[in-house]
């Protein structure tokens, strides 16, 4: 399918259930090339970085979370970005964490404890933009790696993704400065019958299925990236 539009995109996403968020350095799939000179070539007005919400591949990943409610956009494959459809997310969660709490994966000790403090803060405050998050958990500048590391794992294991972008506002209530991305709790995004979903498939059907996905959309696809890509380990 030719994309040339955000909807060709969506539509896109879609059919193929999920992708890398730009280019495919991992081996996997990406739908939008870093260059068009990857894939064979045809005529296209999609270019990266145009500020053209239509055509431009950057704006696409805030459109879809403004706009729509069936495709997720967050740091989900190798600590990068990507995007998963609704109807494969469950499989996804089923993947990575089955139907295990934060709370008992952090006792466990598959969840860090900085990564704990950071979705207390979310899941208090149901939908908060990054400045806010680092604020509330008390982020100092030698907490900076920590912090990013541990909102990357709590992405990578479905309990939290992006759900926006919103700027900072002063005193006087203007908007000042960069956007900055808004994160939910996972079940906030989706509604609660996703984790009812995701809890009714086995993790070896879920891997099972995934699999057979990413040979459909890439037959070179090697097998350790694979099971990298679906469990995040």
């Amino acid at each position: 399918m030719e994309i040339r539009t955000f909807s060709d995109f969506c539509t896109a996403v879609l059919d193929c259930g999920f992708s890398m968020g730009g280019g495919n350095s991992e081996g996997i799939y990406s739908i939008i090339p870093w260059r068009w000179d990857e894939v064979p070539p045809y005529d296209t007005p999609v270019c990266w970085h145009t500020g053209d919400p239509e055509t431009d591949p950057w704006e696409w990943r805030i459109r879809v979370l403004e706009e729509r409610r069936d495709i997720a956009y967050a740091k989900v494959f190798f600590r990068k970005s990507g995007y998963i459809a609704r109807d494969w997310y469950p499989y996804f969660i089923a993947a990575r964490r089955g139907n295990t709490s934060l709370e008992e994966e952090y006792g466990n000790g598959r969840i860090s404890q900085y990564a704990r403090r950071i979705y207390a803060v979310i899941e208090e405050n149901g939908v908060v933009p990054l400045h806010a998050i680092k604020k509330l958990v008390g982020v100092e500048k030698e907490d900076k790696a920590q912090f990013e590391r541990a909102l990357v794992e709590l992405q990578m294991k479905l309990y939290i993704t992006m759900c926006g972008a919103q700027q900072k506002r002063s005193q006087a209530g203007e908007e000042y400065g960069w956007s900055s991305t808004v994160f939910c709790p996972t079940e906030l995004f989706w509604g609660k019958e996703m984790e009812e979903e995701a809890a009714a498939i086995t993790r070896e059907v879920a891997i099972e299925r995934i699999a057979e996905q990413v040979y459909r959309l890439n037959p070179q696809a090697e097998k350790k990236k694979i099971w990298k890509f679906i469990t995040g380990m």
